[in-house]
């Protein structure tokens, strides 16, 4: 068998709970794993990265051109421990001969969908700031933590594929809210059938008490939420984003905060990870922020696993690859 060394990047959760995923690479090659920042240049990564042919990548940092460019020994595999890739020059590791893997959308759907409306829950009944209270001993101060109800609000879904679908199927049928959704690609058979409205973002924008951010991170949808889009919202809205940070025009955001016009947001998702408590969307009062947590429920962090394991084992094998994206 090829002599292969297998790098895990930037994942503390693959092996934690299901052991038995490192077990079955151990038998392959060498693992090994890594931590490096978000940002570091391709070269870097490339240098520190030699000796590995097989990756399991997180979803930082960056496998840019310059890292393929410089990594003198190829890279035959790299699985993506999640289901989206823009972390990952898929051009650029066609043309030095890697392929690439991701999970199945499915594995992650119900978990990340769950956690969209579970932080929004949360941030609406100021459910962490209650819980502080009671362990202070101030439960004298419950008549302070005020929310509203989500049942028969109206909620726009930005990105209705696999998880904006599940989502909006979770407000629609478990809230009975009227879901507004835009998504240029969204199932018509799927919204019909869930008496689900197709709108444009301004019509959303406009209209929604409550609106989720579910959408793939490309050149259209960078900073989907900016200035403009802020100033059309209702006043009072909250948002809650399971997608990427980079949907949102952050200090847009702030300022939206601040002014009153956004009365919450809640995201599991930030532009620098890990973030610290000197962020100012950390540090806001009116802002939940979880560490990237939405894919940790058991069954999704055990697909995720399965699948990873199932790329290299396969790959060794000569045997097909499944979800290859280039």
């Amino acid at each position: 068998m090829k002599n292969y060394k297998i790098a895990i990047i930037n994942s503390s959760s693959f092996g934690k709970y299901f052991p038995d995923h490192l077990k079955r690479l151990e038998k392959i090659g060498e693992v090994k794993h890594f931590t490096f920042e978000n940002n570091i240049p391709g070269k870097e990564l490339a240098d520190a990265l030699q000796e590995f042919n097989i990756v399991i990548a997180s979803v930082r940092p960056f496998f840019n051109k310059a890292f393929f460019d410089n990594k003198k020994q190829p890279l035959l595999l790299l699985s993506r421990h999640g289901i989206g890739f823009n972390n990952v020059d898929v051009v650029a590791a066609k043309e030095h001969g890697t392929i690439v893997t991701i999970v199945p959308p499915l594995v992650e759907r119900d978990a990340v969908a769950e956690n969209a409306v579970t932080n929004l829950l949360a941030l609406i009944r100021q459910t962490v700031q209650s819980q502080a209270a009671v362990k202070a001993n101030e439960w004298q101060k419950r008549a302070s933590f005020l929310g509203i109800n989500v049942t028969g609000k109206t909620v726009g879904v930005i990105g209705c594929g696999n998880i904006g679908s599940r989502v909006a199927e979770i407000f629609k049928h478990g809230f009975n809210a009227r879901l507004l959704v835009v998504d240029p690609k969204v199932n018509k058979t799927w919204a019909s059938k869930h008496n689900i409205e197709i709108v444009e973002l301004d019509y959303l924008l406009k209209n929604a008490d409550i609106i989720s951010l579910n959408a793939s991170l490309n050149e259209t949808s960078y900073h989907i939420l900016k200035q403009p889009q802020f100033s059309l919202m209702k006043k009072g809205v909250f948002i809650t984003n399971t997608a990427r940070a980079e949907l949102i025009d952050e200090s847009a955001l702030i300022n939206a905060l601040d002014s009153g016009g956004v009365a919450g947001h809640a995201t599991d998702v930030m532009y620098v990870e890990p973030s610290y408590n000197d962020n100012p969307l950390v540090q806001h009062p009116k802002v939940l922020v979880t560490p990237h947590t939405s894919a940790y429920a058991i069954e999704c962090l055990q697909g995720m696993g399965e699948k990873c394991v199932q790329d290299v084992e396969n790959f060794v094998n000569n045997l097909q690859l499944q979800s290859v994206v280039s």
